[in-house]
């Protein structure tokens, strides 16, 4: 379900966050299905629980998850997680644009490489978006 990269650069609770969002967004975590608790996936990926709790926390600020006292941690909203995703996707987009516009690349050649790219990709999240 969860693997870290221990060789990353990225702190192991960011990586705990993206690849819940990942999975919420994927629909391998639907909305109103329980996560593992903070212990069982500390054990699982051999971390410290304050870690888990730290992505969890996150994750919960976001919206993501919701805690239910003495049950656990639970999926909130799908679609929020994938908005969030797109728009983050779209601001580094634009941040590609301009920074190819500064080299000169054209309009036109960035679309010629999005279209190679949608062509190409053998996996499309089931057309969102």
């Amino acid at each position: 379900m969860i693997v870290i990269d221990s060789q990353s650069r990225q702190p192991i609770y960011e990586q705990i966050v993206e690849k819940v969002e990942n999975l919420i967004a994927a629909g391998a975590l639907a909305p109103g299905s329980q996560l593992p608790s903070i212990r069982a996936l500390a054990v699982e990926l051999s971390i410290n629980p304050n870690t888990i709790q730290k992505a969890y926390g996150i994750l919960e600020q976001r919206g993501d998850i919701y805690p239910v006292k003495g049950k656990g941690n639970f999926v909130a909203n799908q679609e929020q997680v994938l908005a969030r995703m797109r728009d983050s996707c779209f601001r580094q987009f634009e941040e590609n644009v301009q920074y190819g516009k500064e080299l000169g690349i054209s309009k036109e050649a960035f679309a010629e490489k999005i279209e190679k790219c949608y062509k190409e990709d053998r996996y499309d999240r089931n057309n969102r978006g």
